[in-house]
């Protein structure tokens, strides 16, 4: 039997899908038993995979096996609820079930020819996602892999913008002999950011800083004067601390002078939709672009990322897509506001998270998060160790009482499988960084984490 008839008797029998779902079953049933990251005894069974491609066709169900063997104890516990490391989601259930019946259908989301559906559903996420952060009417939005693409093409968009207002059209001259834009930005932005100044030939060394507080926010009183050519750079959400920065009067400054606003919201843009948190995005729609994860806060599959700017012609014309075998509809077109041409139709599971959560439910997943976190901290300093930070969102740094003691205690943690979370730096001090972002985790998931922390500093 060849290759292709083989392929087809699968396609018809769905035994090989049967088994997927089963081996699919079986992780998540065994997601609160299982080590949060691989310990030594599972790392070793990724030798199973050091192999030379084999000459004939493999057998489905011997690949799955292997796949479900040897891979699955190799997997971050990530929908499970003791996942702190990174700012990493879990996964609504709806938009879980959801993306298999998208990923049956395999649709490229790049044009409406392509995918009716998902154009439509980006349409759609659009509106809900304007009301959301309540945006301007005139914000359109683009769907890419995450906020590290978000932040470049809003940035591409700014660029060109800032460009374009002074008779320079880069997409025809390039970057050489282009009048200067002027970049501010402070001190805590995301490395992403830094990422696509460097991707983008604007370059991280013309970068204007401003100082941070001692909670990574912008110090207002320390900027520039600014003016039409300045492209400034806000954070709603520090990595670190969860801090947001003051939107309402900065935002001001900016718009006075003309200056175009970029938000890098990844996980904390959410807040927005939260009735007791929103106050921390206040003057959020004053800006001109943002950047916002999915797959984080909103705890949608991977990888869901959302550009949003309410420059539509910038945004398009920085995308710019052409080429005589395109063809567009009259309908909304996804690749005009992304850099991607195929991609993913991602907006299927976005929209399937929104409408199944609702704003109520939105509301009160961030919300518990934020709960989660100041139970966390509450919980922490009773048993004798440090918070770093201002928990305003979902953010917890932990500290002991030297840098050597939380270093020992954070590698204890990673070693027992109990719970993941990273390091990261504060202040001058070493830290142990807990972000809570998973609709799975529970106050009895803080209580257990609690005790490994006692017991890691401990031992």
């Amino acid at each position: 039997m060849s290759i292709l008839e083989k392929m087809r008797q699968e396609l018809i029998s769905k035994k090989i899908f049967e088994q997927a779902k089963s081996y699919a079953y079986e992780y998540m049933d065994g997601i609160d038993s299982m080590d949060v990251f691989p310990q030594k005894g599972a790392l070793k069974l990724l030798k199973h995979f050091d192999e030379e491609l084999n000459q004939e066709s493999t057998s489905a169900e011997v690949l799955l096996d292997q796949l479900h063997k040897y891979g699955s104890p190799n997997t971050t516990a990530q929908i499970g609820g003791r996942y702190f490391g990174f700012v990493n989601g879990g996964a609504v259930p709806a938009s879980l079930a959801t993306k298999w019946l998208a990923d049956i259908w395999d649709q490229n989301g790049g044009l409406f020819y392509t995918s009716a559906i998902n154009a439509k559903l980006e349409q759609v996420c659009e509106k809900w996602l304007k009301d959301l952060f309540n945006l301007p009417k005139s914000t359109v939005a683009g769907f890419v892999s995450g906020t590290s693409t978000a932040n470049l093409c809003a940035i591409a968009a700014a660029r060109y913008h800032l460009l374009k207002r002074q008779d320079w059209d880069v997409n025809e001259k390039g970057l050489v002999g282009s009048p200067p834009i002027r970049i501010i930005a402070h001190e805590q932005v995301h490395s992403s950011v830094k990422k696509t100044f460097a991707l983008l030939g604007l370059g991280k060394a013309n970068i204007e800083w401003v100082p941070s507080d001692d909670q990574g926010r912008m110090q207002v009183d320390k900027m520039p004067m600014l003016d039409d050519s300045c492209l400034l750079i806000l954070q709603a959400g520090n990595a670190n601390t969860g801090s947001f920065d003051r939107f309402d009067t900065i935002c001001d400054l900016a718009n006075k002078a003309e200056a175009w606003v970029h938000i890098d919201g990844a996980f904390g843009l959410w807040v927005a939709a939260s009735k007791s948190l929103s106050y921390l995005t206040k003057g959020i729609e004053k800006a001109t672009s943002w950047a916002v994860d999915g797959h984080k806060t909103l705890n949608t599959p991977y990888d869901s990322g959302i550009v949003l700017c309410k420059e539509n012609d910038a945004l398009i014309s920085a995308m710019q897509a052409t080429g005589e075998y395109i063809v567009y509809s009259d309908q909304r077109e996804p690749i005009l506001y992304t850099n991607e041409m195929s991609k993913r139709a991602r907006a299927i599971e976005l929209w399937a998270t929104l409408k199944y959560l609702g704003k109520n439910g939105i509301d009160e997943m961030v919300s518990q998060f934020h709960k989660h976190a100041k139970y966390l901290e509450s919980e922490l300093k009773k048993g004798g160790f440090t918070i770093m930070n201002d928990v305003v969102f979902n953010q917890v740094l932990v500290a002991c009482d030297s840098d050597e003691q939380t270093l020992s205690c954070l590698s204890n943690l990673q070693q027992s499988g109990k719970l993941w979370l990273g390091e990261s730096k504060w202040l001058g001090h070493s830290v142990i960084r807990v972000s809570i972002c998973s609709w799975y985790t529970s106050v009895s998931d803080i209580n257990k984490t609690v005790d490994e922390f006692v017991k890691a500093r401990n031992a």
